[in-house]
């Protein structure tokens, strides 16, 4: 069934309905069902945010809500120590709960692994004890380039254990890109695996991973190498400082590591993310706001409990991973679900199929797969039970509205909210989505900022915008879950997140994610994507800078320039514009040489959709390449205005070479 085919599967009356009641079955068992909440966060601010602190339990507890003596580097529950390991495992396991299931994972081929919260806390332990036994100490950062496999979670939670904070690295990303970010965190030990499988076909991830750690530049310590393929694997000898993932366990069985009473303040990850340069972010969480605010925001937004069966099918090698999958739902001891696979992989209904096998009640997926399924065709959600599913919810990117309707319609059978959620790398958890218990939904809009955050929509004076126009989104109080700031870059935070609407002078501090957004008569806000050079792929952010340095990289490319197009599934696709220097021709080798060079320097994700060979670029008088007429271009877009070009002439002849 084609994407065109289903719209016949939407019924008149859900493709004229603008909004959607949540139903009151729903209703009624919600952790959140009181709009009121809105108001008390308001007028208690910012003590009101206790609410997230006190579903944790606190080594010391905290005298402070808020210290923000240093705008805009502020500190949350700052006097106050806990560990988040203890947080995610062992409190499950004292409060009786330890034969709960915390992660249920299933594998490419079917095979599946379950760990209690008993078992989670057994193995978390020993690989905190063999992370200890290798060197690793307080403060130190530890890189895990891993696929989704339950040995990166365990690696995470052991980090946490001991005072370690992590740098997750997305498995998909290249040799490159990994000695990047361990150059930049200074991390001088790894965690990996041998590999792992993509539709049928088992990857030599260990051999990528051995080409990364040859360009760091300091040194390092040690490597664990989790056997993933087992007799499939590529036969990798360890060599020196590389150890064997179940070796460590085994020398480790039984160990028992006490966790480590780490400040509310003090580092628990860092996540590297794109930006409008070349080099990546290292954006620092700290352990007590970040874990307040992804527990609260499970608990009133995913409205998970104890007893639900979770599943967000996000990679954990980026934020949505760290914050929906690990610490959120594990903070409040529910059971979560990780995948190893493909959606259409073997069949295209393996999500649905994965559903009906472990009841899950809860659902949380990117726009991208929801529009690859409409294109499916409802035939294969309709091949299995999914009663089970309570809620929905979306991530990473906008979701129109005839997406948001199918899904309503045809895996939550019209009576599961949706929540479609609005948040980034750098605020740590949702910031922008309906409460499912409370607010009325209207497809295609995010919703009112969540109780607590003061999100708006601005011109650029900084002042608010009448409903219906469009402007730019600004969070004007801190929150909990925000970024601290960039790993060892106080300027560049500054920089990038408070400089375009803050006025220093007047102690006044405004976050711009540089996200374009409009807001209605009842304050809901629809995002309309970023404002700055970076293309989101998926729901994966990837800097315009860091894929043209890849193409300029490769031999005979003199410049390049980089924009996002449309695609119906992945939401946008990387379209390149590549000027050759002399003597070498635009044809096939050349493309493919430079599809790959983006391949190595980045990884698959970044591929760009086409490559096209011009001459120039269009630029204006002062040598500025106007990115929007090829972004006009690349959408086959009606062109505006040329007469700001030192060259408009280029614009048609780039034109006429776009497939």
């Amino acid at each position: 069934m084609t994407d065109t085919d289903d719209d016949g599967d939407l019924e008149a009356r859900l493709v004229e309905q603008e909004s959607f009641e949540p139903a009151e079955e729903f209703v009624s068992q919600a952790n959140v069902s009181d709009e009121a909440i809105y108001e008390e966060f308001e007028e208690n601010w910012p003590h009101s945010w206790t609410r997230a602190a006190d579903l944790l339990d606190w080594e010391r507890e905290y005298s402070e809500v808020l210290d923000d003596s240093n705008e805009p580097f502020y500190e949350w529950f700052p006097d106050g120590t806990l560990n988040a390991s203890y947080n995610c495992v062992d409190r499950h396991v004292e409060n009786g709960d330890k034969n709960r299931v915390a992660i249920k994972w299933e594998g490419e081929h079917g095979e599946t692994r379950t760990y209690t919260y008993q078992d989670l806390y057994r193995e978390v332990n020993e690989f905190a004890a063999a992370l200890r036994d290798l060197g690793v100490e307080e403060d130190d950062v530890v890189t895990l380039y891993m696929p989704m496999v339950p040995e990166l979670p365990i690696a995470m939670l052991a980090c946490a254990r001991i005072g370690a904070p992590h740098s997750v690295v997305f498995a998909g990303f290249s040799a490159d890109a990994l000695a990047t970010r361990m150059n930049s965190a200074d991390s001088r030990y790894l965690v990996t695996c041998d590999g792992y499988y993509r539709r049928g076909d088992a990857l030599d991830h260990l051999q990528k991973a051995n080409e990364g750690l040859a360009g760091v530049d300091h040194g390092v310590d040690a490597t664990v190498v989790a056997d993933r393929l087992g007799d499939d694997g590529f036969g990798h000898d360890l060599k020196g400082n590389q150890h064997a993932w179940d070796d460590l366990m085994d020398d480790h069985q039984g160990d028992r590591v006490d966790p480590v009473e780490r400040n509310a303040e003090d580092m628990l990850f860092l996540m590297y993310t794109s930006g409008t340069t070349g080099q990546p972010k290292g954006v620092k969480h700290t352990t007590g706001g970040y874990l307040a605010y992804t527990a609260w925001t499970s608990h009133a937004v995913l409205d998970l409990e104890p007893e639900d069966t979770y599943w967000c099918s996000a990679d954990i090698g980026w934020i949505t991973g760290h914050s929906y999958i690990v610490y959120g739902p594990l903070a409040l001891g529910t059971t979560t679900v990780m995948y190893e696979g493909t959606p259409d992989f073997p069949e295209r209904d393996r999500l649905w199929e994965i559903i009906e096998k472990y009841a899950v009640d809860v659902f949380y997926t990117a726009p991208t797969a929801i529009r690859a399924f409409m294109k499916w065709g409802s035939q294969f959600p309709e091949r299995h039970d999914l009663s089970s599913l309570r809620l929905l919810g979306t991530v990473g990117e906008p979701i129109n509205p005839r997406a948001w309707k199918w899904y309503y319609q045809h895996i939550g059978n019209e009576e599961c909210p949706i929540v479609d959620t609005w948040w980034q790398t750098e605020t740590g958890g949702m910031m922008v989505t309906t409460l499912p218990g409370v607010c009325t939904m209207k497809p295609g809009s995010a919703g009112p900022p969540l109780p607590g955050i003061d999100a708006r929509v601005v011109d650029t004076s900084g002042d608010e915008v009448d409903a219906g126009r469009a402007g730019y989104l600004t969070v004007e109080k801190p929150w909990p879950g925000m970024l601290r700031t960039l790993y060892n870059n106080d300027e560049r935070f500054i920089e990038e997140y408070w400089a375009e609407y803050s006025d220093p002078d007047a102690d006044e501090w405004v976050y711009f994610p540089e996200d374009g957004a409009k807001i209605d008569e009842d304050g809901y806000i629809t995002i309309l994507g970023r404002v700055d050079d970076v293309i989101n792929v998926s729901g994966h952010r990837l800097g315009t800078m860091e894929i043209e340095s890849a193409i300029v990289g490769v031999e005979g490319v003199a410049e390049a320039a980089v924009v996002g197009g449309e695609h119906e599934v992945k939401g946008e696709a990387v379209y390149a514009y590549a000027i050759l220097e002399d003597g070498y021709d635009g044809d096939d080798e050349m493309r493919d040489r430079i599809v790959a060079g983006v391949e190595d320097a980045i990884g698959p994700i970044a591929r760009p959709q086409q490559v096209i060979f011009t001459p120039e670029l269009p630029k204006t008088r002062s040598g500025k390449i106007m990115r929007r007429l090829l972004e006009e271009i690349a959408n086959e877009e009606e062109l505006g205005d040329t007469t700001t070009l030192r060259n408009p002439e280029i614009v048609e002849e780039i034109q006429n070479k776009v497939e």
